[in-house]
């Protein structure tokens, strides 16, 4: 993979803040990169690995990462119709006891099912796993701690359930599953399900004192979609590109979108964060992120893809604690100061005459919306103010057109000489025009006293 060809002064203040977080979270080492248009453009890293310095090949774990790998093949199920996102999941999994065997799919991809956060074991990031038989057996209604749909609860064992369904209905254990339907196309091979050389060692650092206690690594058996993957940069970075929506053909950029979407927020009012279908949500500066962040016992490490300016940020590193959770959008923000992206050049594009035709102001009652053709024969029908119900269109085949995003997403424009329906809204050329078929009628307008 291509690295370094962001500009010298942006490459040192990158390392710079890299290093910074090194050193003061006391790190054992660390590395980071940002992807441009599916490439490395920087790679940094600080520490040792075996008293070595670190590399894009260096492997470290993902952790809550490896959820996002499982969501996807989840995806492509639904989308060759082998399941439904509104499936209870008892539907797949009749042993999942209680009200477990009701939550949605969606609700587990999203962390909205309301299960218990933790599995019924020891601490399972440091103890070895247990078989899914005895997990089922042990998980019944009281670990559902509310009602589904009603919140945001962050549920590893969700993400359990959810590899046990990729191997039900695949026929195969979920990481083969993955290794042959994300990994192999996308050209991960660095991704594995335990350690291989080289490989960084987990650690926690003492808060008092600089030195290191020797983290637990093991196999996490039925838990192990939760968060069982290790690593390297080198894929992490290829991965931040397919979140980006360069899909590599393993899924329709329209499904990856779909999973960026925030089906629930984790801080309330503020929005900043939440979660879509596998994939956690962010807003930063302008920007809209998505991605995962991950942590295992002596491992740490986030990926983070913007898909409108086409960069991505991650980080991986053998500490408990000890990375601050500003410095990925930090990356970013660097690099937006000292290499902004240029405006894509514009260049005229072909539209069909009968398109032309339907452009220009049009109006909801009073209210006047502009309609224009954009690239690739889409319309977009937007308040001529800013802001408001607008949304963006794509055609079908018998004429229509089918809202894409905003009020009128999955609604149907369908375009009349005098006027377009959006779904049964009546836009006119004129505030009211009283030719077109607007329901309830047109008296004409008042002048004068109004009495």
């Amino acid at each position: 993979m291509d690295t370094g060809w962001v500009g010298a002064e942006t490459g040192r203040a990158l390392l710079r803040r890299l290093a910074v977080d090194q050193a003061q979270g006391r790190v054992p080492s660390i590395v980071a990169a940002v992807v441009r248009d599916g490439r490395v453009a920087w790679f940094g890293a600080r520490g040792r690995v075996e008293g070595e310095p670190p590399t894009l090949r260096t492997q470290y774990r993902l952790g809550s990462i490896t959820k996002s790998l499982v969501a996807t093949v989840v995806m492509r199920l639904r989308d060759e119709g082998r399941l439904e996102l509104s499936d209870p999941v008892g539907r797949h999994l009749p042993e999942a006891a209680g009200g477990m065997g009701e939550v949605s799919v969606a609700q587990l991809l999203s962390h909205t099912g309301g299960l218990t956060a933790e599995p019924p074991t020891g601490w399972w990031e440091r103890t070895p796993g247990i078989a899914v038989p005895e997990l089922m057996a042990r998980l019944d209604g009281g670990h559902v701690k509310h009602r589904p749909g009603r919140r945001y609860h962050y549920s590893n064992v969700g993400f359990a359930l959810l590899g046990e369904l990729v191997a039900r209905l695949r026929g195969v254990p979920w990481l083969r599953a993955v290794r042959e339907e994300v990994l192999e196309p996308l050209g991960m091979r660095s991704t594995t399900e335990r350690p291989r050389a080289p490989h960084a060692r987990g650690y926690a650092v003492h808060p008092y004192a600089d030195v290191l206690l020797a983290e637990p690594e093991h196999d996490a058996a039925a838990m192990a979609p939760a968060g069982q993957l290790w690593s390297s940069a080198a894929d992490l970075a290829r991965w931040a590109a397919f979140c980006g929506g360069e899909t590599g053909g393993v899924l329709a950029p329209e499904t990856v979108a779909e999973m960026r979407e925030p089906a629930t927020v984790d801080d309330g009012d503020a929005w900043t964060g939440g979660y879509g279908l596998g994939l956690q949500v962010m807003r930063h500066a302008g920007r809209r992120l998505a991605g995962h962040t991950g942590s295992m016992p002596g491992f740490l490490a986030t990926v983070w893809a913007d898909p409108d300016d086409g960069v991505g940020v991650l980080y991986l590193a053998n500490a408990t604690s000890g990375v601050s959770r500003s410095l990925l959008v930090d990356l970013l923000d660097i690099l937006e100061r000292y290499e902004p992206r240029l405006p894509r050049e514009w260049a005229p594009s072909a539209v069909d005459p009968r398109l032309l035709a339907l452009t220009g102001l049009w109006h909801w009652g009073p209210t006047p919306y502009l309609l224009r053709v954009l690239p690739g024969g889409w319309l977009s029908l937007a308040p001529v103010g800013g802001g408001g119900r607008a949304s963006r269109f794509v055609p079908r085949a018998d004429g229509t057109w089918v809202g894409l995003d905003g009020y009128y997403a999955g609604e149907t424009l369908r375009p009349a000489g005098d006027h377009l329906d959006v779904n049964t809204f009546v836009f006119t050329r004129a505030p009211y025009d009283a030719d077109a078929p607007v329901p309830g009628g047109v008296a004409g307008w008042r002048t004068g006293d109004v009495g």
